[in-house]
């Protein structure tokens, strides 16, 4: 997927999707698809363990020491999964993960959560309560105070809401509040084995239930048709369904769609936008086709979008920033007749966004980013070509830089003709 968000549902369900006609049913009706052949991927997968989180705790103290650092601070999401295992969601009522500099982190949560949030702790962690009629940010201010981080500086994840973190600014008022983006985004953009496993597995699954849903895709459906289709596949599959973007004929030239009906007809884009988790580790794969003959204009943007593809593959390369990928592609994009820059019709987004256990993570293959290319970091690769009132085209596969260059965890695919090879 290609816009810009914190959270990948949230952004399928605003504005932006222009309407419910593009996004994935419920479960209810794609439990009701004859699924038979398909069986379970998942029976070699390895969740992320204890020894893991202990390596990432260990790696976070390291970068909390080398940029001074004596406290992060952390809301229920991805980045708390990611240290603490803790699976939990945000309300009113805060529960926080404090890491520290030195010793185990601690988890604060209110009292009657406790249990719950118990449940799904991957690490040695102090667990502090408050009560209803207690203030959660003054525990948390007490508790740094307590590990001796009360004067230096205090790291807030980028995705912590701002009354937690103007609350301890103000209960804290010898601290320096800073970001904590050296510590989470230097431990979480470089994967480990571990990681790229398990999104190995959730692109290899993705892929499969491509292959399964595309022949059976029939004149007349909808996008709701087709998202229960890909979403029943992924589950027998084994996979966790993430989001199904189905865009139909016209609509496919607005990256996220449309209010208008759509339904498949021969000789008519259709772009599909699907991802998937495994043990939480995301995938993202698009694909276009057409069912019948395709016209010769969709065949050109077609192969033009597969080059482009390549052009950004080949110039991840390490150490070179993450931008010049974007450039890469614009400038051949410039040289077809497209563009320039974001203008359409052409590349209207970014060219790839980092990718794991949130669908779009830092840094991006954007225009400007010098962030460089180091082994570990995983991106999308979806440089599509827009064409208001006609028709879009978008190809996208995943890859990971290794210390070799770039390592695709889908292949993309040879035609037109044959999208799901």
């Amino acid at each position: 997927m290609i816009q810009a968000g914190l959270d990948r549902r949230s952004l399928l369900v605003s504005g932006a999707v222009l309407g419910a006609l593009a996004i994935l049913p419920s479960g209810t009706a794609a439990a009701e698809i004859d699924t038979a052949g398909l069986t379970s991927m998942t029976g070699d997968v390895r969740p992320i363990g204890p020894a893991e989180r202990a390596a990432r705790l260990d790696a976070a103290r390291a970068l909390m020491a080398a940029h001074g650092i004596g406290a992060v601070v952390i809301e229920p999401g991805a980045s708390m999964v990611y240290f603490t295992g803790v699976k939990w969601r945000r309300s009113e009522r805060l529960t926080l993960a404090l890491l520290f500099a030195t010793g185990d982190p601690v988890i604060v949560t209110p009292f009657f959560e406790e249990p719950s949030v118990r449940q799904s702790l991957g690490i040695p962690a102090d667990v502090r309560v408050w009560q209803e009629d207690e203030s959660p940010v003054a525990l948390a201010a007490k508790i740094i105070g307590e590990r001796g981080a009360a004067r230096g500086d205090i790291g807030i994840e980028e995705t912590v809401r701002f009354f937690a973190s103007d609350g301890l600014a103000k209960a804290l008022p010898e601290a320096r509040i800073v970001s904590a983006n050296p510590v989470v985004r230097g431990c979480r953009m470089l994967k480990t084995p571990a990681e790229l496993a398990l999104m190995q597995k959730a692109s290899d699954i993705t892929i499969a239930a491509y292959r399964w849903t595309w022949p059976r895709v029939r004149e007349g459906m909808t996008p709701g048709d087709i998202g229960a289709l890909m979403d029943a596949a992924t589950v027998k599959l084994g996979g966790v369904p993430e989001f199904a973007l189905v865009l139909l004929g016209e609509a496919a030239a607005y990256p996220h769609g449309s209010s208008k009906p759509q339904r498949v007809r021969e000789g008519e884009v259709v772009l599909m936008d699907c991802g998937c988790t495994v043990d939480g580790y995301q995938s993202d794969i698009s694909r276009t086709f057409v069912p019948g003959r395709a016209p010769d204009a969709v065949r050109r943007v077609w192969d033009t979008v597969a080059r482009g593809q390549q052009v950004a593959f080949g110039a991840a390369k390490v150490g070179a920033p993450a931008g010049s990928v974007d450039d890469a592609v614009r400038a051949f994009y410039t040289a077809q007749g497209f563009g320039p820059g974001y203008r359409l019709p052409g590349l209207s987004h970014r060219t790839g966004h980092g990718i794991g256990l949130d669908g779009h993570e830092p840094v991006n293959l954007v225009h400007g980013e010098t962030t460089p290319l180091i082994p570990g970091m995983c991106f999308s690769d979806e440089p599509g070509l827009y064409l208001p009132g006609q028709f879009g085209v978008r190809l996208e596969d995943c890859f990971h830089i290794t210390a070799d260059g770039p390592r695709w965890f889908s292949t993309p695919p040879p035609s037109l003709d044959r999208p799901f090879d």
